[in-house]
């Protein structure tokens, strides 16, 4: 998902700023419902703490492979968001994603702001689509296949759209274009194949690892009803 230098450059960079402002602003109101409703500025903290570990791990160990117009991670956005919460996962994609371009990747700094838009809103719209199809009365341990598939393919579509809306905002509406966004989304999506079997495995550990209920390291939700 990261944009690759020099597909959106000069005077267009700065709509990334906007962009990112909107998103730092979605995640701070989702950093603040972690705080007030669920085990406070500590809790919060602790979890992003390991988010932001676990995303920078993501985006530097494990294979990511320069695709069209970027690159394929396996970000895991929808595992972050069922064991952690979704405050705790967007600090975590923000500060995971400026640490590697801090110390790792100085070339993927100046398309920091697309790129932590492209990872924030689908975040945003996944935390929805999650009130919608999972009941208050389940606890994510108990999240069927189907409902993390819905979830992983929101996430994942949602960044394959920001990408190529970055890629027609900056090289503009070509055939070349078409062909190297369609070339990453489908290998882009692929992700969905492997990401909800996944979230099941690490949901079936917790369900099965129940000294982790009422952790502040994991979000209260992952073992109880919504409150």
């Amino acid at each position: 998902m990261h944009i690759e230098p020099g597909v959106v450059t000069g005077a267009k960079i700065i709509s990334s700023y906007v962009t990112a402002a909107a998103s730092f602003g979605i995640a701070a109101r989702m950093a603040w419902n972690t705080i007030s409703r669920d085990g406070g500025f500590a809790a919060f903290c602790w979890r992003a703490v390991i988010t932001t570990a676990l995303v920078f791990s993501f985006f530097e160990v494990l294979p990511h492979y320069p695709v069209g117009v970027s690159e394929v991670h396996l970000i895991l956005g929808s595992t972050l968001f069922l064991v952690f919460g979704a405050g705790p996962a967007a600090t975590g994609l923000a500060c995971g994603l400026l640490v590697q371009g801090l110390f790792f990747a100085p070339f993927d700094l100046p398309q920091y702001g697309m790129n932590v838009t492209t990872l924030l809103a689908p975040l945003y719209v996944m935390d929805c689509v999650a009130r919608r199809i999972i009941p208050q009365k389940c606890a994510y341990k108990d999240v069927q296949y189907r409902q993390a598939l819905a979830l992983s393919t929101t996430y994942q579509a949602g960044i394959v759209v920001w990408v190529g809306f970055w890629a027609f905002y900056g090289k503009g509406l070509s055939a070349a274009t078409l062909g190297n966004i369609a070339t990453f989304g489908l290998a882009y999506m692929s992700v969905i194949i492997i990401e909800p079997l996944i979230d099941l495995a690490i949901l079936g550990i917790a369900k099965n690892w129940s000294a982790l209920s009422g952790s502040s390291l994991v979000q209260q939700r992952l073992y109880h009803k919504a409150t």
